[in-house]
């Protein structure tokens, strides 16, 4: 099913669908994180959902394809549905988060290889790393 045009603000209604998106999205591409570690974020995700300014890119039939969420200046999740990958999803919702959102920075596992190349491509530098993820 092909994406809807535009950028929509994700709804208190989304929620569940935007951890299902999270959840089908770190299954494909997070292969680094474990069943238990799943189990454990899943509710997290959920909880933080509201702390974010959350806007998302809709398939034909009005769900939740993708999102970004924003808080300051910073991009703190960007999650495809994996039926969804390779269709720009990605690239619209940073273009949106950079530009009407203002954010500046993002923090990516550097274990994501995808993601990775993913920002620099998009012209983002790395400018610092962690041993460990912020959570």
């Amino acid at each position: 099913m092909p994406l809807q045009p535009g950028i929509f603000p994700v709804l208190a209604e989304d929620y569940p669908r935007v951890v299902e998106v999270w959840e089908a999205s770190v299954r494909a591409t997070h292969h680094f994180v474990a069943e238990s570690d799943i189990e454990i974020f899943r509710p997290i995700v959920r909880d933080v959902l509201p702390l974010q300014t959350l806007v998302c890119v809709r398939d034909g039939a009005g769900m939740v394809a993708g999102y970004v969420g924003v808080s300051g200046e910073k991009v703190e999740m960007l999650f495809i549905h994996p039926d969804y990958r390779g269709q720009g999803a990605g690239r619209r919702l940073m273009a949106y988060a950079v530009e009407t959102l203002g954010a500046t920075e993002v923090d990516v596992n550097e274990q994501n290889d995808q993601a990775v190349g993913f920002y620099l491509h998009l012209g983002f530098e790395v400018v610092s790393r962690s041993e460990r993820d912020g959570m």
